[in-house]
């Protein structure tokens, strides 16, 4: 065998080497291009109610709560600062009598 046979040789293999890469290239192209089915659509959360009505009860119930303890501290309050301005009158008037000498 020649060297130009060998070269016609190479040649045509080449040749078919090159359409076979093309075929495998059109047919990858062609599957990537096909249409994905498109994914089903997630279910909705079912999420429990009555959960969430038992703390907003139990919220409302302790905030009322909290209320009545904060008006219940005011009325201590006052009751404390009425003593007190009692206590300081009495105490002043024992001590202007005590200087008048009676």
């Amino acid at each position: 065998m020649s060297d130009l046979e060998k070269a016609a040789r190479d040649a045509v293999e080449a040749a078919d080497n090159t359409e076979l890469v093309r075929a495998i290239a059109a047919v990858i192209a062609a599957q990537q291009h096909q249409a994905q089915p498109p994914a089903p659509a997630p279910a909705p959360v079912q999420r429990p109610v009555g959960l969430y009505v038992a703390a907003g009860l139990g919220g409302a119930v302790a905030l009322t709560f909290l209320a009545m303890a904060a008006a219940l501290l005011a009325v201590a309050v006052a009751v404390g600062a009425v003593a007190a301005t009692v206590c300081v009158l009495v105490l002043r008037s024992m001590w202007q009598d005590m200087q008048r000498g009676r």
